[in-house]
């Protein structure tokens, strides 16, 4: 089984997402600036504070699946059909790939706000975002004898998928997308001008 860990996030995804709510933060402040220009003509101040607008917050939801870890594994799976004068055997390798990470349309209502001068952000649980993960186009029969039904083959398709679930969705690869999710939104804050935040994880 390989992980890939950190360094398969689909950062195509995210640097798109930073620009892009970079860039409404960039027009936020801008007309903030503008704004303080016109009503004040004797004091001119800035306050390069960036609140979470409405804007940047639909932003962020936009994003929708956003995944932190990624898990190839391969499972073989063999059943054995016994005869009176030979056991037929089937055995079959299927390869799959799991996707761990958040849906930002499952945040809550107030799953980001302001407490002072700090942003408090609530993401939701670390989920498996591709349910249909098994590659079936690259399954092999590694060992054929006999003949086999299609509810054979379908039965060692739904047992190599339990396996997989079993070893790749555990707490250990949960803990490292929280850990990776968690970088990446801080990195997203910052971007924004957010320095002081925290981060924690819907039940």
């Amino acid at each position: 089984m390989d992980k890939t860990g950190k360094n398969k996030i689909t950062l195509t995804k995210l640097n798109i997402m930073l620009w892009a709510v970079a860039v409404i933060a960039v027009v936020v402040l801008v007309f903030g600036f503008c704004h303080t220009a016109k009503t004040s003509s004797a004091r001119l101040e800035v306050d390069d504070r960036i609140d979470v607008t409405p804007t940047i917050i639909t932003s962020m939801k936009q994003i929708g699946e956003w995944e932190f870890l990624s898990v190839n594994d391969e499972e073989l799976v063999d059943t054995i059909k016994r005869g009176f004068l030979r056991d037929d055997k089937l055995v079959r390798i299927y390869y799959g790939k799991l996707s761990l990470g958040i849906n930002m349309h499952d945040v809550s209502p107030r799953w980001i706000r302001q407490q002072g001068d700090s942003v408090l952000v609530a993401l939701p649980k670390i989920e498996l975002l591709d349910k249909d993960f098994i590659d079936e186009a690259r399954t092999k029969a590694f060992i054929e004898t006999g003949s086999w039904t299609d509810a054979d083959r379908d039965s060692l398709y739904h047992r190599a998928y339990a396996k997989m679930l079993a070893r790749c969705l555990t707490e250990e690869n949960i803990k490292t997308a929280r850990e990776n999710a968690s970088l990446q939104f801080g990195k997203m804050l910052k971007a924004l001008g957010i320095e002081k935040f925290a981060i924690s994880w819907q039940e």
